[in-house]
């Protein structure tokens, strides 16, 4: 009897879930789920990572074979190019002939590379499956390498998430305040990022506050809960949002992703300011991954 009471009380919990959740709603958050395991499973995706290298001054050699400076994945030839670095100018010379282009057009003799904060700006270079770029992260200088037959991509289980709950979305209030904030990242550094203001929701009658950087055309959060210390990424996860809105900011839990760091051990992610550490449990948005399940 008691076992049939407790199934009715589950019972009635889902179908109050089921009632405080409208259709439309679950519907938007399933379409942006799927785009977000579309992303990481492109060819382009956090998933394709197989390498970083942090170029020094002077020739920096590339390619698969053992006497490289940086190791290439064994789909790329023994020897593909040299990096020349002096100062904060990079150039290339390929030693794979006609097979290597850089984006998209074939090259001959030394070249000088575009590089920049966002991936998409630097200039991309192609050998087979294997591309590879410039970096530049806080005055350092890197090579980042994306693999179509990464094994990480291959082998992918797929993202997993909290049940979609719409009282984890919230219209918070935004008090513009302007500052710099220190945000850490996994390499130890450190860099002073600008906050417009202070974005502040209500949950469970207390009141919490967070603050965003600029991503783009979007807010962008970096944060942490309680739930990361069993079911979420550890470090935290991510969330953006559109700007703010006539003082409000469309606060939606439900759309916290984990970082690329939470996939494979070559990105440089950043870690929540302080000021970002919720003392609350966030269920919405992405769980942590498990390569099994």
């Amino acid at each position: 009897m008691l076992r049939f009471a407790t199934g009715l009380i589950v019972l009635g919990t889902m179908m109050l879930f089921a009632q405080e959740t409208s259709p439309d709603y679950r519907r938007q958050i399933e379409v942006w789920q799927q785009h977000r395991e579309a992303g990481l499973r492109s060819e382009t995706g956090w998933l394709t990572l197989a390498g970083l290298f942090w170029l020094k001054q002077g020739g920096n050699s590339i390619g698969s074979g053992d006497t490289s400076d940086f190791l290439l994945p064994k789909d790329a030839p023994s020897q593909v190019g040299i990096f020349q670095v002096s100062g904060k100018n990079v150039t290339f010379t390929s030693l794979a002939g006609e097979h290597l282009t850089i984006n998209g057009k074939t090259v001959s003799g030394p070249v000088t590379l575009k590089h920049d904060e966002d991936d998409d700006k630097s200039d991309q270079i192609q050998i087979g499956p294997v591309r590879f770029y410039v970096i530049d992260r806080n005055g350092r200088l890197a090579v980042r390498v994306k693999n179509r037959n990464s094994p990480a991509l291959r082998e992918f289980k797929g993202t997993r998430f909290f049940p979609i709950d719409e009282s984890f979305r919230f219209d918070a209030k935004f008090t513009s305040a302007p500052e710099k904030i220190s945000m850490p990242d996994v390499l130890g550094q450190t860099e002073m990022q600008e906050s417009p203001g202070i974005v502040e929701f209500q949950y469970q009658g207390q009141s919490y506050k967070l603050r965003p950087i600029y991503e783009g055309k979007t807010l962008f959060f970096v944060f942490k809960d309680l739930t990361s210390k069993t079911e979420t990424y550890q470090p935290g996860r991510e969330l953006n949002t559109p700007l703010p809105k006539s003082g409000k900011v469309a606060l939606d839990f439900n759309k916290a992703y984990n970082p690329p760091c939470a996939f494979t051990p070559f990105a440089t992610c950043p870690l929540p300011p302080k000021e970002n550490i919720l003392p609350v449990r966030i269920k919405a948005g992405e769980l942590r991954y498990a390569e099994t399940h």
